[in-house]
């Protein structure tokens, strides 16, 4: 049974940086794309950034720039590590994964999630 488990998030002020991770199970990993996802109080889950089984990666407008997706396979792991942080990015973040290994922003796409980590920007 794949399951995920997001941890690293915490308390930052506006303009710091956090790097939040994604522990996974089961097999053939590499085969998988992963992605984050993230959702605000009152607002619907929306697609953050995501990287495919080939690593490449793409991202919301909203953190180009600021936010990297990556991977290590030999850990089953996935890191995204936000930087420049603003109040708006304050959420509860959620790892996702799917087969086949590309990136799609359908939250109904992606296969496995994770329970989230919370994510406090302060002005």
């Amino acid at each position: 049974q794949v399951q995920l488990v997001e941890s690293g998030g915490g308390l930052v002020q506006a303009g710091g940086s956090l790097r939040i991770s994604c522990s996974t199970s089961g097999k053939i990993f590499s085969i998988n794309a992963m992605g984050w996802y993230r959702q605000a109080p009152g607002k619907e889950r929306e697609f953050v950034a995501g990287i495919s089984s080939g690593e490449q990666t793409f991202y919301a407008d909203s953190v180009t720039g600021r936010f990297t997706i990556s991977r290590d396979n030999a850990k089953n792991a996935a890191y995204l590590q936000m930087n420049n942080l603003k109040p708006e990015d304050t959420a509860v973040y959620y790892c996702t994964r799917r087969n086949p290994g590309s990136i799609v922003t359908s939250a109904g796409a992606w296969d496995y999630w994770g329970q989230g980590t919370q994510v406090t920007v302060s002005p």
